[in-house]
């Protein structure tokens, strides 16, 4: 197919760092409200549709996928003061409903439906924060994919919902309730009109909100106006004894961590006053100490119990959990218990210790995954936790403290599926280093080793983020294609603790690059594919890995798929939550080595004139306002200027839908443009179910 691209005006804007010279013609791209911006968009929409509706396969993926998805599933199970919340979707619900019951074996109730938030449910249940006595309930909606949120408060007993609305409030609400009356939050000033999706975030502050009253009447509990870049979070111990403020700065890693007695409007006392690469968290309290799971002199993480009354708290603190060689991926606390959840080779190793550190027992799960528990209260008995891998369908688990004892709770039940037809095999390979790093091949069993079957390689590899083990009914439509499904565990996560985050950050972040190019040559060698038959897959920081590796190695790829990427590496922290990443990156703002190493990697930077690129379908959406559409705009218009035609270039941009599809429906039909796109450009034509 003869693809006729938009032609996309370029303007002469050049910036200097540090001097040197960086041009950046596309720069009017940044303006999302500009009728131009617009215009283009629906341009490069058009000719993306019409290539994709030219696939004879894209119709049938799309109902495959449909019906796969279609079947009643279970999440987020948690209990408080004797009532169990849960998620159930009945398979085909654009958000998943939030029930409510008494006991584990009561009578489930339909507590609160997000599809009734909006016409199209685009409008997302983001939290459902419970108040301490059960009475009321904060929770928040964001709308077409926003990381904005509004809050709204609940009365659970009536089923009703209070007439106040709080806004300006991002990922999430983080609501703290103080007691039944009323609760802590933080929030951001409202923006200027316009720029509510692109506008940097600054000069957040935190209130107590009344419940029954307006949010103009709001009280300011705390602010930083020498500090108007700082991120501040409050948070309250279970037992009610101390209010706790964490303190962010870009640009570091770690976190400052301040506390005060419960409602008192004093001064916060320091615990650890200056923000430096350490990360300090409050997880419960034992007497009048603090509980903190830290890195400090601890890669791995270890708890400490700490005074906060000592002069010098932390260098005082004895040692509760000591550090051992698995990362500690989190804890959960109830009944008295540390649940320690250990991150052993990417997958979920659980260990239940009571307050003075004695080990308890390890947690049996239900195998090789990924567990997640959540926490409780002080006088619980049992707590809930999920539990899922690539072959095994997340379940909702009842977990007894006391006897050790787990119990499904809720588990789904997927026509067609059975967890013996596919194979999950974790391999190490070497990468250019030789440093080892695992990845997961998933595959229908039994299929051949002759590099022909049809590859999906999914990376990250950033943020202290792991990849650990999951199930996706989606991921079946590749896979009983005869598709291989891959996860590499790259450098930049957590999966070995923070010295393998720090491995594959800022002037170490070509390691991760590295990293993703030898896990393609480890499968190509290995004969499970070849490059006509390769695709590579990432979304976020995931997105920068696909176009700066296939910027490396265009000859390793027949197609790559960049989500949501952050492209644009010198410009990232001038537009929202950007800022927050510099630790991460680095910024151009810091320093000429800082803006030289960027360069290296930079996607849109690093774009060869004439060069024969795999088959891109770059997908991005409007409200995407973690990573601003700028970047994949940006991307998709230097790279259909510069790069061969030979191969599609394309861009795919999602209405009312943000960093993450905004429901289920869309999730559908990217997925299904995905993979119809991939098996195009891989030369293969699926035998779709009921096609």
């Amino acid at each position: 197919m003869d693809l006729k691209y938009p032609k996309t005006r370029k303007q002469n804007v050049t910036d200097t760092y540090f001097g040197i010279k960086v041009d950046d013609p596309y720069r009017w791209l940044e303006d999302d409200n500009a009728p131009e911006t617009k215009a283009w968009v629906e341009d490069q929409n058009k000719v993306t549709e019409s290539y994709l509706s030219s696939i004879p396969f894209r119709k049938a993926l799309k109902q495959r996928l449909t019906s796969l998805v279609s079947y009643t599933r279970y999440s987020g199970a948690f209990h408080k003061k004797g009532k169990v919340y849960f998620y159930r979707n009945n398979g085909l619900q654009n958000q998943s409903v939030l029930y409510v019951q008494s006991g584990p074996n009561g009578t489930p109730r339909v507590l609160l439906d997000p599809n009734t938030f909006s016409n199209d449910g685009t409008t997302v249940l983001t939290d459902f924060i419970v108040s301490q006595n059960g009475r009321y309930a904060a929770f928040g909606q964001s709308s077409g994919g926003s990381d904005w949120n509004v809050c709204k408060v609940m009365d659970i007993a009536a089923g009703s919902i209070l007439p106040e609305t709080l806004e300006w409030l991002k990922f999430g609400i983080g609501a703290v309730w103080l007691n039944d009356d009323g609760f802590y939050y933080a929030r951001y000033p409202k923006p200027a009109a316009g720029s509510e999706l692109t506008a940097k975030n600054t000069d957040q502050k935190v209130y107590f909100h009344k419940v029954g009253t307006s949010q103009d009447t709001d009280e300011l509990v705390y602010e930083d106006s020498a500090n108007p870049d700082r991120t501040l979070t409050i948070d309250m111990t279970d037992d009610r004894q101390y209010e706790v403020l964490y303190t962010s700065d870009p640009g570091k890693r770690g976190n400052g961590l301040f506390v005060r007695p419960v409602g008192n409007r004093g001064a916060f006392i320091p615990v650890v006053a200056e923000i430096t690469e350490d990360s300090f968290t409050v997880i419960d309290t034992d007497q009048h100490f603090l509980l903190v799971l830290t890195n400090h002199k601890a890669p791995n993480q270890r708890v400490l119990r700490v005074d906060p009354s000592n002069v010098a708290p932390i260098k005082n603190a004895k040692v509760v959990i000591g550090e051992r060689s698995e990362n500690i991926e989190g804890i959960a606390v109830a009944g008295g218990n540390l649940i320690v959840s250990y991150i052993k080779d990417v997958t979920s190793n659980v260990v239940q210790f009571d307050k003075t550190g004695r080990k308890i027992r390890d947690i049996k799960l239900p195998g090789i995954g990924s567990a997640g528990f959540t926490a409780g209260d002080r006088d619980d008995t049992h707590i809930y936790y999920s539990f899922t891998s690539y072959n095994y369908p997340s379940t909702q688990l009842h977990f007894d403290l006391k006897s050790g004892k787990s119990t499904i709770f809720k588990s789904p039940v997927i026509k067609d599926f059975k967890p013996s037809d596919y194979d999950v095999e974790q391999v190490f390979f070497k990468s250019k280093d030789g440093t080892k790093v695992p990845m997961f091949v998933v595959s229908k069993r039994g299929i051949k080793r002759d590099s022909n079957n049809p590859t999906l390689l999914y990376g990250y590899g950033g943020f202290n983020i792991p990849l650990t083990p999951g199930f996706s009914t989606m991921n079946l439509a590749w896979l009983e294609q005869g598709g291989v499904y891959v996860v590499v565990n790259l450098r930049g996560g957590s999966e070995y603790g923070e010295r393998w985050h720090e491995a594959g950050m800022r002037f170490k972040k070509q390691n991760v690059f590295d990293d993703c190019i030898a896990a393609a040559e480890w499968l190509i060698d290995n004969k499970l594919t070849r490059p006509g038959r390769l695709a590579l897959q990432g979304g976020s920081n995931g997105g920068l890995l696909v176009g700066a590796v296939i910027n490396q190695r265009p000859d390793l790829f027949a197609a790559a798929i960049p989500q949501v990427g952050v492209m644009d590496m010198l410009r990232y922290q001038l537009f929202t939550a950007g800022k927050y990443w510099t630790a991460e990156y680095g910024s151009s703002e810091m320093s000429k080595k800082d803006v030289q190493n960027l360069l290296k990697f930079s996607p849109i930077h690093n774009i060869h004139k004439g060069q024969v690129y795999p088959a891109v379908m770059v997908t991005t959406a409007d409200h995407d306002d973690r990573v601003v559409p700028a970047h994949s705009f940006k991307y998709a218009s230097t790279l259909q200027e510069k790069a061969s035609h030979k191969k599609p270039l394309l861009i795919r941009i999602e209405t009312k839908s943000g960093h993450g599809s905004s429901n289920l429906s869309k999730a559908i039909e990217e997925t299904s443009d995905v993979y119809a796109f991939l098996f195009k450009s891989m030369d293969f034509k699926p035998r779709v179910k009921g096609s």
